[in-house]
């Protein structure tokens, strides 16, 4: 299924936070495989998140049985932070079980060297999830699945005067000027899918798997910009402002079809199948002074229809994607394995009221393609390459968004933006023995009509969406591990990100090149880990470091001065150390020191600083 809905804004941002990790089996990571398989927006990669399930398939055929765990950690950094997770299940071995997980997250405000304790970076968040598997046939399942996040009060901390602002050495970060910056979401997901494969060697169809599928998502945000700074040396915004206080909702319903098959044609096999999702979005906002005056709806008859540019995105809209592939993957040699698929997407966006009109419609096709290889050589090692083509039409936000993006800047979006292309290539090689693994993947992405931002004028206090020229970036990713001793293993990682655009400064004005926003610096991570011959206890200690990130333009700093210091993001190098104790065989301990030198640091593009020093204890209870 589809996470991604088309009211999502771009950059590091808060929808992943809505997944709770509590009810993650496990995940998978496909990098740089485009669009063929997942659609629009898979771009530098996909992440496939696996949720549990009952355990019923590998209990006793036919016996009833019942089982759960309790979990609890602690976080003693800044306030303390709680997170509690109660799961239960039930069922009969073989035919049916159902799985019933309630996680809840009281996290208090952080603190670290530097700033000290951070007001207003706790907020509190309630999770819900619900799975029933039934086995149809021993080779077939029908599974409904429910999942909902609720959170509260979530500050966008780098705005707010809760923000002093950042001094490390000669990177200076500006303090915030708002009074206050709220979120709240929440958003649930529902589904029912029928999954099965057939053993008969000769059967037309091997695997299949048909979902359907119904989510809801509620984005809430107050803003009370009492105190905002417009300018170098203007007067603060005054409370009687009528636009000092501002809220802003948006709802998405969104239905989804997805059918995935597999046959054996020929020497290989083809997946194949079609998606479909309809969202459906209604937008709301209003303004008031902050002394008690009138409040301004979006809809009031009185404002002559400028009260719509109140909202933060189309109101009264529905956005609709298919698409339809086939992917075939085929051995010509033994050693030799050859993937190529296409990818047929139709995208239709019907926009309703929006600070830039209403009742606009815009729609878009494409054909997208990748050709991949995989090369056995001896000894455990491989190497692979591939051409992959991903293509991202532009959401209900490209088109009609007015948010506050970066420090306090208004982000508009426009009806006339195109498309997004990318041609990525791929090479790499692999490593793979019982005791060690490697990865190396260098990548090098062409990109068409990125869809950008350009200031209106030289106040930098307004930009619009626009299609920007040429692009391009590449890099590399090294991974692996290595058990050099029985019970101790060795493993780390390594990325690095250039990458330029070309795009006007100002709209209207001359392309100019300037490097992509929010490039991953040099980055890595080295990691010991002792396991005792009982599996009983273990200890790991890791390091975690990243390079200084300078590659930002003077202007791209001056307006989110907030998040990113003047020279750019500092480097750091920070450590910590885990230990974990099975007690028992229903009982598991598990603690931890993080950023044991305390040191003051913050990833790149980030609004706010990362912990400091603070201790974890889990506990975890089975039965």
């Amino acid at each position: 299924m589809r996470f991604n809905n088309s009211t999502f804004r771009g950059g590091p941002v808060q929808y992943w936070n809505t997944v709770d990790s509590g009810a993650i089996d496990h995940i998978e990571l496909i990098k740089s495989q485009g669009s063929v398989l997942y659609g629009s927006d898979a771009i530098g990669g996909t992440a496939n998140v696996f949720t549990k399930s009952s355990r019923y398939r590998t209990e006793t055929e036919g016996q009833a049985y019942v089982g759960g765990s309790a979990a609890y950690e602690y976080r003693t950094n800044g306030e303390g932070s709680h997170t509690g997770r109660l799961e239960t299940e039930a069922g009969i071995g073989g035919k049916f079980g159902v799985l019933l997980g309630l996680t809840a997250k009281d996290f208090g405000d952080i603190s670290d060297s530097s700033v000290g304790r951070m007001k207003g970076t706790g907020y509190e968040e309630q999770n819900l999830d619900l799975r029933f598997d039934w086995a149809v046939t021993p080779e077939s399942t029908i599974t409904l699945g429910h999942y909902q996040v609720d959170q509260d009060d979530i500050s966008r901390w780098h705005r707010t005067r809760n923000n002093p602002g950042w001094i490390h050495g000669p990177n200076v970060a500006a303090p915030g000027t708002w009074t206050a910056d709220d979120y709240d979401q929440e958003r649930s997901m529902t589904y029912l899918r029928y999954a099965g494969e057939n053993s008969q060697q000769n059967a037309p169809i091997q695997r299949w798997s048909a979902t359907l599928s119904y989510q809801t998502s509620q984005d809430s945000e107050f803003q009370n910009r009492t105190g905002e700074i417009k300018a170098p040396g203007a007067t603060p915004l005054p409370a009687t402002d009528s636009g000092a206080l501002r809220y802003t909702n948006i709802d998405v319903e969104t239905t989804g079809v997805d059918l995935v098959l597999e046959s054996k044609i020929g020497p290989g096999s083809l997946v194949y199948g079609l998606d479909f999702y309809h969202d459906e979005i209604e937008s709301s906002a209003s303004r008031s002074d902050a002394v008690g005056g009138p409040r301004v709806f979006d809809t009031d008859p009185a404002s002559d229809n400028k009260a719509r540019s109140f909202l933060s995105i189309a109101d009264d809209s529905s956005y609709d994607l298919f698409g339809t592939y086939a992917q075939y993957q085929w051995k010509p040699i033994e050693r030799l394995e050859i993937t190529g698929g296409g990818r047929y997407t139709y995208v239709d966006a019907t926009l309703g009221r929006f600070t830039g009109g209403e009742d606009q419609s815009r729609n878009w096709d494409n054909l997208s393609g990748s050709l991949r290889g995989n090369y056995s050589l001896d000894g455990g090692w491989s190497v692979y390459g591939g051409l992959s083509q991903a293509f991202r039409a532009p959401n209900l936000d490209d088109l009609s968004g007015n948010l506050t993006a970066k420090s306090s800047n208004t982000s508009l979006g426009s009806i006339n933006v195109d498309p997004e292309k990318f041609l990525t290539y791929e090479i790499g090689t692999r490593y793979n023995t019982e005791k060690s693994s490697v990865n190396f993947a260098a990548f090098y992405t062409d990109v068409e009509d990125l869809i950008t931002s350009s200031f209106t004028d030289d106040t930098l206090k307004t930009s619009i969406a626009t299609n920007a020229g040429s692009g391009y970036i590449y890099g590399f990713e090294l991974e692996g591990a290595w058990s050099f001793y029985p019970q101790w293993t060795l493993s780390g990682f390594a990325s690095w990100q250039e990458g330029e655009t070309e795009a006007p400064t100002f709209l209207g004005g001359p392309d100019e090149k300037k490097y992509n926003a929010r490039l991953l610096p040099l980055t890595g991570s080295l990691a010991l880990r002792w396991t005792d011959a009982s599996n009983k206890y273990w200890v790991e200690g890791r390091v975690l470091g990243a390079a200084n990130e300078h590659r930002i333009s003077d202007i791209d700093q001056q307006v989110d001065n907030q998040r990113t210091p003047t020279g750019g993001t500092p480097g750091y190098l920070v450590t910590s150390l885990r230990a974990g104790w099975r007690a028992t065989e229903n009982l598991d301990l598990t603690c931890a020191i993080e950023n044991i030198t305390d040191q003051d640091y913050r990833i790149h593009s980030s609004g706010q600083n990362e912990p400091g020093i603070g201790g974890i204890f889990g506990v975890k209870v089975k039965w």
